[in-house]
């Protein structure tokens, strides 16, 4: 790292306009070029991983991290336009919000020795002594504490990091990522498609225009499509699918596809990347999703066979949000978490939002990675935080 002084002057050098013509030069800090791990020519992104506190200096990542600011900025300024109140739900919760399980235990207790835990009369750990008084978790959603403060203030959002246990080792999955979840009341379903087709939208056009030379870098060296990417989400009415349409035209399909297609069955992501990509050619919005492959909060609908939530497809990621109207029926909710096996005792507070003047309500999730893979064209999740938190790796 040096510092210089000097002239700038027009430059004879074809290729260049400027020159500096240097009078002082300051050494802040020197460098063994032979030992520096990040060499002139190309590095893979496996390598830069392993070194990625020295990765932000290399203009890929530099720019990506620029993006990931005016993303970030985007979001915030959305909501704001849009009359949304920003809201910071708990990181640390009792409750398990998705109803999948995969969850991050949260202790204090003393763990290197197991003779000295305590237990219950089963031999199970006593988490009745824990710091909490209870057995806590790192938090998967924000959306059911949302819900409980749109209750208040009719729209807020959340957006913060959130945690998944899942041991899943895929170029779209992580253990740690950050969340956007908006909550409204009085929205329903075809309230929530639009507003996730307009966010989308919104903060989409906002990096194009904030970031035209960092996404110029990007059409070059990372997705040479990454632009007609972009416009075929700003400029395209989102196609409205409904999952028993989506399931007619993937069932002839079947032959291409890993995993075959029958009604009831969750569409993996080559489904949805064929429905966007091949068949409709733009981005999808799917509802009304089978509720045997559905979280226990989306609203049932009147033919009992299907819930109320939507997915936002878009080429090459698939999924990038997921949403529902939320059930805000009692006693329909209450059977929900029964059929699930899910103990309603840690969800008494859940509950009282419908025993307590409740009204019809929605809101979606975006994973804020997956819409940096969207916007930058990086294939892997692992590309697009700065120290990414994946199974068996938590360096730095």
């Amino acid at each position: 790292a040096v510092r210089a002084e000097g002239d700038l002057v027009a430059s004879p050098a074809a290729g260049q306009k400027y020159e500096l013509k240097v009078s002082k030069l300051e050494i802040y800090g020197d460098c063994d070029a032979e030992k520096y791990p990040i060499q002139k020519k190309k590095t893979s992104d496996e390598f830069l991983r392993t070194v990625a506190h020295l990765r932000p200096r290399t203009n890929k990542y530099a720019a990506m991290l620029r993006v990931r600011s005016e993303l970030s900025f985007a979001i915030h300024n959305y909501f704001r336009e849009n009359g949304f109140f920003y809201v910071h739900t708990p990181l640390i919760t009792a409750s398990d919000g998705e109803g999948a399980g995969a969850m991050f235990t949260v202790t204090s207790l003393d763990l290197s020795d197991t003779a000295s835990l305590p237990r219950t009369e089963k031999g199970a750990i006593d988490f009745s002594k824990e710091l909490f008084g209870k057995k806590t978790y790192l938090t998967v959603t924000g959306q059911l504490e949302g819900e409980t403060l749109a209750m208040g203030l009719g729209k807020i959002y959340t957006f913060g990091p959130t945690f998944r246990a899942e041991n899943s080792n895929t170029y779209r999955h992580a253990s740690e990522f950050w969340m956007i979840e908006p909550e409204m009341a009085f929205y329903d379903l075809y309230d929530d498609m639009e507003l996730g087709e307009d966010f989308l939208k919104s903060i989409t056009r906002a990096v194009m225009a904030a970031c035209p030379s960092d996404l110029e870098l990007f059409s070059k060296f990372v997705e040479p499509a990454l632009m007609d990417n972009l416009r075929n989400i700003t400029e395209n009415k989102f196609e409205r699918l409904a999952y028993t349409d989506a399931v007619k035209i993937l069932e002839p399909e079947n032959a291409r596809f890993e995993t075959k297609v029958s009604w009831g069955v969750d569409l993996a992501s080559e489904h949805e990347r064929f429905l966007v990509e091949k068949y409709f050619k733009k981005p999808v919005i799917l509802y009304n999703k089978p509720k045997g492959v559905a979280a226990f909060y989306m609203k049932l609908n009147d033919d009992d066979r299907t819930v109320r939530g939507m997915d936002v497809l878009v080429p090459r990621i698939g999924e990038v949000i997921g949403g529902s109207e939320r059930e805000n029926r009692l006693d329909v909710l209450e059977r929900k978490l029964a059929e699930a096996g899910i103990d309603p005792a840690p969800y008494w507070w859940y509950l009282d939002l419908r025993r307590f003047g409740s009204v019809p309500h929605a809101g979606f999730g975006m994973g804020f990675e997956r819409m940096m893979m969207l916007v930058t064209g990086i294939a892997n999740i692992r590309d697009v935080t700065a120290y990414p938190r994946v199974p068996g790796y938590a360096e730095f």
